[in-house]
């Protein structure tokens, strides 16, 4: 599955209309069909445009992504903004749709509390969703042991009082679009850090993290993986890399928005 979500960040303005999509091919929700594609070309958020793309490429759809504009907190006056979320399920769709469901709830109670969009209530929010699917899957252990093997990729993207933070658990991928004003050309910048046992320094830092295990990262079939098992170092949620695999819990990159970014995009390819 690939996920796009471009957001055109003008500033002009705040619009009074509160838009949720959530983009899902079961449900088709507020965008176009065809085939295997599932799209929306443009919508609004609360200070400019955003569009949405999604293929399937898997039987069963594990990913799920949303954007939420409007009040970032559980209080109708804000503070506004426009939250952008991608997840890239692994192993089943339970983790993606956990997430989908509940992470952005926990944000909104979390800058409720401090009034107040910051790194940190980003941070609480990626907690307490992992806390409570862990807690989802204790209960249901014993009928469903398969749910233990679960789990799922999460960038977020949020936008709120002139400033874009980033948050990354795996190998999604924030860029950041610049206009050179010499030329008028659109520079690509990445934002996020990849969480991939592909990369040289992931694998060095696992080793470093693991000195006693000689098979914490393991080459298979041409390919780099944790445990010989996944490529993805970090994510939310999967309980047997949990115990195996202690990296940065999050990775945060917040910058000012000014008029030469004019896109951000954030994605997964699967």
């Amino acid at each position: 599955m690939r996920d796009v979500i471009g957001v055109n960040e003008p500033f002009e303005g705040l619009f009074s209309a509160k838009v949720r999509s959530i983009c899902s091919l079961e449900f088709g929700f507020l965008g176009r069909q065809d085939g295997l594609l599932w799209y929306k070309d443009s919508g609004h958020h609360v200070s400019g445009e955003f569009s949405m793309a999604v293929v399937q490429a898997n039987n069963l759809l594990e990913d799920q992504s949303q954007v939420e504009s409007g009040s970032l907190s559980t209080h109708e006056f804000g503070p506004y903004g426009t939250f952008v979320g991608v997840y890239d399920g692994h192993g089943g769709p339970e983790t993606s749709r956990y997430i989908n469901d509940h992470l952005f709830q926990h944000l909104k109670r979390f800058t409720s509390d401090q009034q107040s969009m910051s790194a940190d209530v980003i941070r609480k929010a990626y907690q307490a969703t992992e806390e409570g699917f862990m807690s989802l899957v204790t209960k249901q252990w014993p009928m469903k042991p398969q749910i233990a093997a679960v789990g799922s990729c999460c960038l977020v993207g949020v936008i709120c009082g002139g400033t874009l933070y980033i948050a990354n658990l795996g190998d999604s991928r924030a860029v950041l679009g610049r206009v050179v004003k010499a030329t008028g050309e659109v520079l690509a910048i990445q934002l996020s850090t990849e969480h991939n046992a592909c990369i040289e320094s992931v694998r060095q830092e696992l080793q470093a993290l693991h000195p006693d295990d000689s098979q914490i990262v393991v080459l298979k079939h041409n390919v780099w993986r944790v445990k010989g098992l996944i490529q993805v170092s970090l994510s939310l949620c999967r309980k047997w890399s949990c115990a195996i695999v202690f990296l940065k819990a999050w990775i945060f990159i917040i910058c000012a928005i000014t008029s030469q970014f004019l896109y951000v995009a954030i994605f997964s390819s699967s």
